[in-house]
């Protein structure tokens, strides 16, 4: 069971935490982790593209002139396809792009990817993040001492902290998620995971296997 230090918010070492392996010291599946992944990507696509076919688009009616004896092609409408203010054939039209990703795929996915992290070293716990007021350079402070060096940092917390949120949303490549809200989408880029300690229990309930214990029969 891996270990990893607890921090302040100045950066100071006050103590440590056993991880849980159910959860930090899962193998890694690139499989799940791409079906969910592209499944929480394509959620987010809004379908809203729409074209009218021939039916639906306005006017052509009558017979733009008659059958024979003009010299032109034979014209029944004014709004066929090949014409312009015609209909579009095969042009998009309102859908969901949403796909089936059931919870426990969702769970493994985001253990795998904390398990990488972990594995890495990058992984962080932070005893409390409070913040009376909004403020960014305080913000920025804290996280470089406690996510040095790290190109992209996602900051878990027990509850919503709109203090903190409004404290970091100006800083480039800094994200920020609650325990009960984490997404295998939002571990995907970053390079630094920070914990807050009270959520890092919740974040371990939550990503329990809820195996059930059956009965054998003897």
């Amino acid at each position: 069971m891996a270990s990893v230090s607890v921090l302040r918010m100045d950066g100071t070492e006050v103590g440590s935490v056993q991880l849980s392996p159910e959860v930090f010291e899962a193998s890694m599946n690139p499989t799940v982790v791409k079906e969910v992944i592209v499944g929480l990507r394509n959620a987010k696509r809004q379908g809203n593209a729409e074209t009218k076919t021939r039916k639906e688009v306005r006017g052509g009616g009558a017979k733009p002139y008659r059958q024979k004896g003009t010299g032109n092609a034979r014209r029944g409408s004014t709004r066929e396809p090949h014409l312009r203010g015609g209909g579009v054939v095969f042009g998009p039209h309102k859908r969901s792009y949403r796909q089936g990703v059931t919870s426990a795929l969702r769970r493994q996915a985001i253990r795998c990817l904390l398990s990488d992290r972990a594995q890495e070293g990058a992984i962080a716990v932070l005893e409390e993040l409070q913040f009376d007021t909004p403020k960014t350079q305080r913000f920025a402070d804290m996280k470089a001492k406690v996510a040095p060096e790290s190109r992209r940092t996602l900051i878990i917390t027990a509850e919503p902290n709109r203090n903190a949120l409004l404290s970091a949303r100006n800083l480039p490549r800094v994200y920020m998620s609650t325990a009960d809200d984490l997404n295998a989408l939002d571990l995907a880029d970053v390079t630094r995971v920070v914990i807050e300690k009270e959520a890092l229990s919740k974040l371990e309930s939550r990503l329990a296997k809820r195996v059930k214990a059956k009965e054998t029969e003897q």
